[in-house]
């Protein structure tokens, strides 16, 4: 009989620094310096007000682990859930395609909060991260589409994400592993029914996982024991949440394959969906000297799951709605030429434009887009001039894929235009983080990030 929960477990309890190759330690501290601006720009929205407002009813005053907000500190579990929920709202954090999951909202707060409490190194806090995005990665493909059909992988498998990484980072054996990712995939939860009320569910959905997998680690490491056979069982995780699991995802080519380097940075400040229809317009807009006057329609060819996720969004009421909007994203790019932080914030909800253009933009499902997804996004967008021509054009390779990479200019610039959004830090502050961040396999004690 197959264990992979087992297998899984003891993979993630042997692996060490030397098993690791160098580029995917610099993937993980470029990944590490995105989620860490990401959270940053999610600075006084209303879901993390409400996050920041519970920390200090229910928290400490006080603690070993940093708030990146608001520059406080609180006990590692708080500052996970804060720092989670920050950095999922601006909808610039990380994307793994194949899981159609974002594990950096979900690994990166626990690790950094245990990390800070326990005085780990940057070695092990790099470790650890690496760990939990495997292990995350995985669960999200093993679930499958059926289970993104209707639940918010980042929530789920995020949870056993963060007990991965943080297990890792106590230097687990992979007995108590196994107990931690039992306990953490009791807890797991995260449902798509948010979307058709403009609803804040989706911060929730990354604090409870960050925090919620480090609880399951901290009640291990007491000695709490947890369902050895978590996600395969016959009442485990697929059982109760997917019609297509496939367990043979979970150990797919363990220490062979990193899939910690097959995850892709967002460039548009909007759900992942929509990204490679946005790439396909712009190209063609360029490409034709068309001016957003000149379109009467434009049909983005997508997959089902962009249907799905997207198609609830008629009208959006909110700059988080917004972003799941496909109209609204080809309207900013048609209207001004990118939907980043600033568009949203200012144009998405007031921009006539902007609205006008919505409401030329369909999505179809597409056969071909269809059979590639998840494991590549192709964008395909047709559209029709006001003077009766059909255009088309297509992107194989979304910017931000590992195909398509950000250079570390483009990273960078991008990480300091994210913390200044909201004045989450200073360009100055910024630089110095990026450089520690680049360097942070030398930190002997991870410190904060921020003064």
């Amino acid at each position: 009989m197959s264990h992979p929960t087992r297998e899984l477990c003891e993979f993630l309890s042997a692996f060490g620094w030397n098993d690791i190759p160098p580029p995917v330690i610099e993937t993980t501290k470029g990944l590490f310096l995105d989620w860490f601006a990401s959270a940053l720009a999610g600075k006084d929205s209303r879901p993390v007000r409400a996050f920041q407002a519970f920390a200090r009813q229910a928290g400490p005053a006080t603690g070993p682990s940093e708030v990146l907000v608001d520059r406080g500190s609180t006990s590692p579990f708080f500052a996970a859930l804060v720092n989670a929920a920050s950095s999922h709202v601006v909808e610039q954090d990380d994307v793994h395609n194949g899981a159609v999951f974002h594990p950096g909202t979900v690994v990166f707060p626990a690790v950094l909060a245990l990390a800070q409490a326990e005085k780990k190194s940057g070695k092990e806090f790099l470790l650890a991260a690496i760990a939990g995005y495997e292990t995350g990665i995985r669960v999200g493909e093993f679930l499958g589409r059926s289970h993104y059909t209707v639940f918010h992988t980042t929530g789920t498998a995020g949870t056993l994400a963060s007990a991965a990484a943080t297990a890792k980072l106590l230097g687990f054996d992979a007995d108590r592993t196994q107990q931690a990712l039992g306990s953490a995939g009791t807890q797991a939860a995260g449902l798509w029914e948010f979307l058709r009320d403009a609803a804040d569910s989706k911060q929730l959905h990354t604090a409870k996982a960050a925090a919620d997998g480090l609880l399951a680690t901290c009640l291990a490491r007491e000695g709490m024991t947890g369902a050895k056979r978590i996600l395969e069982g016959p009442q485990g995780m697929a059982a109760g949440m997917s019609r297509d699991a496939d367990p043979q995802r979970i150990t797919d080519r363990l220490g062979r394959r990193w899939a910690l380097a097959e995850t892709s940075y967002k460039w548009h400040a909007s759900c992942r969906h929509t990204h490679p229809a946005a790439d396909a317009l712009l190209d063609l807009l360029r490409r034709e000297r068309l001016g957003h006057e000149q379109v009467a329609q434009v049909t983005a060819r997508v997959h089902q799951a962009a249907i799905d996720v997207l198609g609830p969004v008629v009208h959006p009421q909110s700059v988080h709605q917004a972003k799941f909007s496909m109209g609204t994203v080809l309207g900013l790019v048609a209207v001004h030429g990118k939907a980043g932080l600033d568009e949203f914030e200012e144009l998405a909800l007031t921009d006539a434009r902007v609205a006008a253009f919505r409401e030329r933009v369909r999505m179809v499902r597409d056969d071909e887009v269809e059979a590639a997804y998840p494991q590549r996004w192709i964008g395909k967008v047709e559209v029709r001039t006001t003077d009766g021509h059909t255009l088309t054009a297509r992107v194989d390779v979304p910017k931000g894929d590992p195909g398509n990479p950000l250079s570390r200019s483009e990273l960078e610039a991008k990480a300091i235009r994210l913390a200044r959004f909201r004045g989450g830090a200073t360009e100055a502050e910024m630089r110095a983080a990026i450089e520690c961040i680049w360097r942070f396999e030398e930190q002997a004690q991870v410190g904060r990030l921020l003064a």
